[in-house]
């Protein structure tokens, strides 16, 4: 396995706090640029509109982030993805003195009181850590009145919901941030605007990642509308970039493009994974935070950036001290 799949996280390069914290703005954490056979350049994120082109296009997730976590006394209940049906894939976890580790009881039938006087019932396993699970009233309205951001345990305190929201965040939804885009702030879009560089919205929301667990992502409700579809075409006959703001991103247009390429108005539920093997249509550009190792996540950088390439801007991300996770630093990789 390369070093852009298997590698040693050193503790120090978590990202523990928001850069606000650190007395930056959002866009000042640093961004690191792949193209290519070209070595890695290294930049600010405000440096994006000089890095793009007149005519590119940036796809943004506009999905925000629920207080997705219900804390119990010894365990917490993360709130990961709405089923059609009413039920919800939650994730138990047991609350330890830094945050929270995986926790693997629970039964099928099991009933959970929650705060609030509500009651959470188990029905069955979906994955090895999820559960489909009903709460005896609405999700979303309860979560906004008992839950808390998802926090793990390299991010050493709690952050209020607004910490957790990009500025692309209108449709309620994700259980964790999309996080490649919380960079971007009200100026940096006026300047890539400015620039002539286009801004479209799609909207898929995540479910939980729990950095844990290598496994791949799970079915996702999504939407690409089609004035996006209508943009991503336009740019791509025109020769211009199509460069998706996370992976997230990715995963709606790549599920959403033809066999030829185009990309059609789509929404549903998708279980798309992009993998070296079976490649991108669509997307020739990402910008994306610094993953885990082995994570799924690295498949899909693979797939865009080619192995070599990304095992180089890896290492040099370790070298240079970027730091990881959804306060992290940033990558930009261009195919061309």
């Amino acid at each position: 396995m390369s070093l852009a799949l298997d590698f040693a996280l050193p503790p120090g390069l978590s990202a523990g706090e928001p850069p606000e914290a650190r007395g930056m703005s959002r866009d000042a954490v640093r961004l690191m640029v792949s193209r290519g056979d070209l070595e890695p350049s290294h930049h600010h994120f405000s440096d994006l509109p000089g890095l793009l082109e007149p005519g590119d296009l940036i796809v943004v997730n506009n999905s925000a982030t629920l207080p997705a976590a219900v804390r119990l006394d010894r365990l917490s209940v993360h709130f990961s993805t709405a089923r059609e049906d009413g039920t919800w894939l939650v994730e138990l976890r047991r609350r330890t003195a830094a945050a929270s580790e995986p926790y693997g009881g629970g039964e099928p039938g099991e009933w959970l009181p929650l705060p609030g006087r509500a009651t959470l019932r188990l029905i069955e396993r979906e994955t090895p850590r999820l559960w489909r699970a009903s709460l005896d009233r609405d999700v979303e309205a309860y979560l906004r009145v008992h839950g808390v951001p998802i926090r793990y345990s390299y991010v050493s305190r709690d952050w209020p919901i607004e910490s957790y929201q990009t500025v692309f965040a209108t449709v309620p939804g994700s259980a964790e941030m999309p996080s490649a885009a919380r960079p971007f702030t009200t100026e940096l879009v006026t300047a890539l605007v400015s620039r002539g560089v286009g801004i479209a919205p799609i909207t898929l929301h995540t479910g939980v990642a729990s950095p844990e667990k290598d496994e791949p992502p799970y079915a996702e409700r999504y939407e690409v509308p089609a004035t996006t579809a209508r943009l991503v075409n336009l740019a791509l006959e025109s020769g211009n970039r199509v460069v998706a703001a996370g992976t997230t991103a990715v995963r709606a247009l790549e599920t959403a493009a033809g066999g030829d390429g185009r990309v059609a108005p789509a929404a549903g539920w998708t279980r798309h994974v992009v993998t070296p093997e079976s490649g991108v249509r669509v997307v020739t550009g990402l910008i994306t935070g610094l993953h885990e190792p082995r994570s799924s996540h690295l498949l899909m950088l693979t797939a865009i950036a080619g192995e070599k390439a990304l095992a180089r801007a890896y290492e040099e991300a370790l070298r240079n001290g970027y730091l990881w996770h959804e306060f992290g630093d940033t990558h930009l990789i261009l195919k061309k």
